[in-house]
C-alpha cells in the first residue's frame, strides 16, 4: 500500500463526529465504514463501491452547497489531479469547518500538496502542521482559524462555461473534464471518418450510445431528431455538461451516470467510444478492456463499434475473442479509428 493510501485509512479510522471526506478517481483505501464520515465524490464507480460497502456516500460534483456552514469538525481529502478542483474544495472547506475545525490534505510533491497546504493555510486562517509520509507523499492538517484569508482561484469552478466552439456548435463545459476547454483531435477525427465507417451520412438513426460522453461531442455532432440517444459516463461533471450541451442544441437523449456502461441493460445499433486511459495520476491499462468487454455486451448482433484511441493502445488486439469483425479503419499518426463488429458470446443477440 502506498503511503497516502495507509495515511488516508488511518485518518478514516480515527475520525469521529461530524466529519466529511471529499473523494474523487484515486485510489480508495481498504477499510472498514465510519458511521460518523460522510462521503461526497464526483466518480460514481468510487461512490458505487463505497455505499455498497456501507459508507454514506453521494455522487454528485462536489455540490457543497446544500450543507450548512459551520457544520464539520473535520475534512479529509486526498487532492485531486485538477487544480480548479482543489481551490473549489478549499474554498468550500472554509465555509463548512466549525471554528478550530481540521481541513486534512494528502498528496504527493509533484501533484502540488506543498502549494496547496500554503493556500489552504491562507484561506482558512488558521495554522498548518506538516508531515511527510514516505518518498515525497505529505498529509497536513490546517486548522480553521478566525480571521479572513483569500482563498484560491477556483475558475468558478462550479459553473459551466462556454469552452470551446467549432463551426456547427458552441460546447459548455468546466475545469475538472479532461480536455474542458478543447476539442478533442481524437473525436474530431472520428466524426469526420463516421459516416464512411458505418456507410450511413449523419445524423444517426436508430439507437446510439455514447460511452464515456465527456461534455458530449461524439454524441451531438452524431445525433438528430430520430436518433435514440443513450449518453454516459462516470464523471459527475461531464453529466452535467453533456445534459446542457444537449439541451441547447435541441437534441433529446438520456444522460446517465455508469462506470464504463456497466449499469446499462439495453443494447444499441452504434456504439461510439473515446475511452480514457488514465484513471487519477496514473495510467490504468484495465479502462479499455473494461469498455471492450461493455461494447461486447451492449452491441447489437448487426451494430457498430467506433472506437478512436491513442495510437499506443492496442485496442484490436485487445478485441480479439469479442468481436468476429476487427477493423483498423484509419490512422493519422496520433489516433486510430477502429470498427468493431459481431460481438461474440453477447447475452442477447437481437436489437434495441
Amino acid at each position: 500500500m502506498d503511503p497516502i493510501a495507509r495515511e488516508l485509512e488511518q485518518q478514516l479510522s480515527r475520525l469521529s463526529a461530524q466529519a466529511l471526506w471529499l473523494v474523487d478517481e484515486n485510489p480508495l483505501p481498504r477499510c472498514r465504514p465510519n458511521p460518523s464520515v460522510e462521503v461526497v465524490g464526483n466518480r460514481f464507480d468510487v461512490i458505487e463501491q463505497l455505499q455498497q460497502q456501507g459508507w454514506n456516500a453521494r455522487f454528485n460534483d462536489f455540490e457543497l452547497e446544500t450543507l450548512p456552514s459551520a457544520c464539520f469538525n473535520t475534512i479529509l481529502y486526498r487532492v485531486s489531479k485538477e487544480k480548479a478542483v482543489v481551490h473549489h474544495l478549499i474554498g468550500a472547506a472554509k465555509r463548512l469547518l466549525k471554528p478550530n475545525g481540521e481541513l486534512i490534505l494528502l498528496g504527493d510533491k509533484a501533484e502540488g500538496i506543498r502549494t496547496y497546504v500554503r493556500k489552504a493555510e491562507t484561506c482558512l486562517g488558521g495554522s498548518r502542521t506538516e508531515s511527510k509520509l514516505g518518498g515525497n507523499s505529505w498529509c497536513a492538517r490546517i486548522v480553521r482559524g478566525g480571521e479572513e484569508g483569500e482563498c484560491p482561484d477556483s475558475q468558478s469552478y462550479a459553473e459551466l462555461r462556454s469552452a470551446c466552439s467549432d463551426q456547427r456548435l458552441e460546447y459548455w463545459a468546466k475545469p475538472g473534464l479532461f480536455g474542458w476547454n478543447k476539442i478533442d483531435r481524437g473525436s474530431a477525427f472520428l466524426i469526420e471518418q463516421l459516416p464512411a465507417m458505418l456507410e450511413t451520412p449523419l445524423p444517426l438513426s436508430g439507437s446510439v450510445l455514447d460511452l464515456g460522453c465527456g461534455f458530449g461531442y461524439l454524441a451531438l455532432n452524431a445525433a438528430g431528431p430520430e436518433t435514440r440517444l443513450v449518453c454516459t459516463d462516470n464523471n459527475a461533471a461531464a453529466l452535467l455538461a453533456c445534459q446542457y450541451n444537449l439541451r441547447r442544441a435541441g437534441i433529446s437523449g438520456e444522460v446517465l451516470a455508469s462506470n464504463a456502461g456497466d449499469s446499462i441493460r439495453q443494447q444499441f445499433d452504434t456504439l461510439l467510444c473515446n475511452p480514457p486511459f488514465h484513471s487519477g495520476f496514473s495510467v490504468d491499462g484495465d479502462l479499455t478492456d473494461r469498455f471492450l468487454a461493455a461494447a461486447q455486451r451492449l452491441l447489437t448482433s448487426q451494430g457498430s463499434a467506433c472506437f478512436v484511441v491513442n495510437q499506443h493502445i492496442p485496442l484490436e488486439r485487445k478485441a480479439v475473442g469479442r468481436f468476429a469483425d476487427i477493423s483498423l479503419w484509419a490512422d493519422n499518426g496520433s489516433f486510430k479509428l477502429v470498427r468493431l463488429r459481431k460481438p461474440i458470446n453477447s447475452t442477447v443477440q437481437g436489437h434495441s
